[in-house]
């Protein structure tokens, strides 16, 4: 990826930051349906988190609030609660761009995001019934699949950070939403990981977790992407176009190659992996500070 020119050295990091919920505006109310000019297809890939973050994001902050009142290490229970507000705002902010930005250009989206439901609500939700033992198991595999699917929303934050959305000619506000969440998975990108090891840390556990969440990731993005496309009547491409679409966002460096996100996988399962590897601490902080989105809030 290429690396904003602005980045940190160890001299200018911040080390450790405080996370904490920001409150954010962002209007879409003139932001076009291809928001970033000439690559439609890169457009309605990335709008795809709109549909799926919102009930991903709900479902990370239950878990966390299932997992809070058994954390004893004080340091770890504030960084959870920082990450549940972060996450909660995420899922509010997203919400909006479907009911505000994407139903307006006449995108029913209704029958994507009731099958999120599902899927975060129901089928990964917490059991009823078992054991404490039994119950506990499950809350840390659920703990761990979030740590894995937090891997790719850092590497997808610091491509948000470091892409070039803006120099070509995107949608401001719709930039700034997605550099916005990205920054702050990036900001927030141990935790995840340190929750799921404060119960249980092994390679087992880890290689378990990605094992399920690159494919269940990569299903609901490619059918999420589906959905847009077969709902966006300006676009009549067949599969052979989506490819070349996708390739040319990715030359373009509007979207993330493939090759990039799959060495980053690797990088999963090095015995000296720690999620701080990825994205830069100062870098997404200082975005947070000017983003135009959080400071027509305050």
């Amino acid at each position: 990826m290429t690396r904003h020119p602005n980045q940190s050295t160890p001299e200018t990091d911040p080390g450790k930051v405080e996370l904490h919920a920001r409150n954010v505006r962002f209007d879409l109310s003139a932001a076009p349906l291809h928001w970033i000019p000439g690559h439609p297809v890169a457009s309605n890939f990335i709008t795809v988190l709109n549909l799926l973050l919102p009930e991903g994001e709900r479902w990370f902050v239950q878990t966390f609030n299932e997992a809070l009142p058994m954390i004893k290490d004080e340091a770890l229970a504030a960084d959870m609660r920082g990450f549940i507000g972060q996450e909660a705002m995420h899922a509010e902010a997203h919400d909006k761009a479907v009911v505000e930005w994407l139903n307006r250009h006449g995108i029913e989206t209704k029958a994507y995001t009731d099958q999120m439901e599902w899927i975060f609500r129901r089928a990964l939700g917490p059991r009823d019934g078992g054991t404490p033992e039994q119950r506990q198991k499950h809350l840390i595999e659920r703990l761990w699949l979030i740590a894995a699917i937090e891997h790719y929303t850092a590497i997808l934050g610091d491509f948000a950070l470091n892409c070039s959305w803006a120099e070509a000619g995107a949608d401001p506000n719709m930039t700034d939403l997605f550099t916005w969440h990205g920054a702050e998975e990036v900001e927030h990108r141990a935790v995840a990981h340190d929750a799921a090891a404060y119960f249980a840390d092994s390679m087992v556990h880890r290689a378990r977790a990605m094992a399920l969440a690159l494919p269940f990731l990569a299903l609901l993005l490619v059918r999420g992407f589906r959905f847009i496309m077969n709902s966006d009547d300006s676009v009549n491409i067949g599969m052979i176009g989506k490819f070349t679409g996708y390739w040319r966002g990715g030359r373009a460096n509007v979207l993330p190659k493939i090759r990039h996100l799959l060495l980053a996988t690797f990088t999963y399962f090095r015995p000296t992996f720690q999620p701080t590897d990825i994205g830069d601490t100062a870098q997404a902080v200082a975005y947070l500070a000017s983003s135009p989105g959080a400071r027509q809030a305050v």
